[in-house]
């Protein structure tokens, strides 16, 4: 995996820009006023929840060795090779569930009505251009960084020595 959606907890206000921002990003239109009356509406696939004095923006976080995939039948769930994302083949999806079963942090959910699942794809259509995912992009906090595990790594290390040594 080259990509990660790195969140510090202690920067969300929980404003749910993020969420916002991810129902826009997956809208028919991509536009605020418009989405709003689309049917269906779009969906957030993140979620903003609060824990103790934090909140904290949770979404897929897209594992290297993914239980979701691993467990569905259909291969509905699936990497591309090369990609970051974990996607849904949503014509393959039997809404069998055991996807949400299988998910360590309780980041897929199920459409309203629908059978396929709904899960964080990273903005594969915006990252493709070399953009963000719009929930990052959204964050007035910057609470939500999209950082190379490189860069992540570099940055943890960073923050341990500033820490450590003062």
């Amino acid at each position: 995996m080259k990509n990660i959606i790195v969140v510090d907890a202690q920067k969300c206000v929980s404003c749910h820009s993020c969420e916002i921002s991810c129902c826009i990003a997956h809208s028919q239109s991509k536009n605020i006023y418009q989405a709003i009356f689309e049917k269906p509406l779009a969906k957030k696939r993140v979620v903003v929840e609060k824990y103790g004095a934090f909140s904290v923006p949770l979404q897929c976080r897209h594992c290297e060795d993914a239980p979701c995939v691993q467990i569905c039948p259909t291969k509905a769930m699936h990497r591309e090779a090369g990609a970051d994302a974990v996607l849904i083949n949503e014509e393959l999806c039997i809404g069998c569930k055991w996807c949400l079963q299988a998910c360590p942090f309780g980041a897929i959910t199920l459409g309203d009505g629908e059978k396929a699942i709904l899960k964080c794809d990273l903005c594969i259509i915006r990252t493709e251009q070399g953009l963000q995912p719009a929930c990052v992009d959204a964050c007035p906090t910057k609470a939500l960084k999209y950082l190379s595990v490189d860069q992540f790594t570099k940055e943890k290390r960073r923050g341990f020595l500033v820490d450590f040594f003062g």
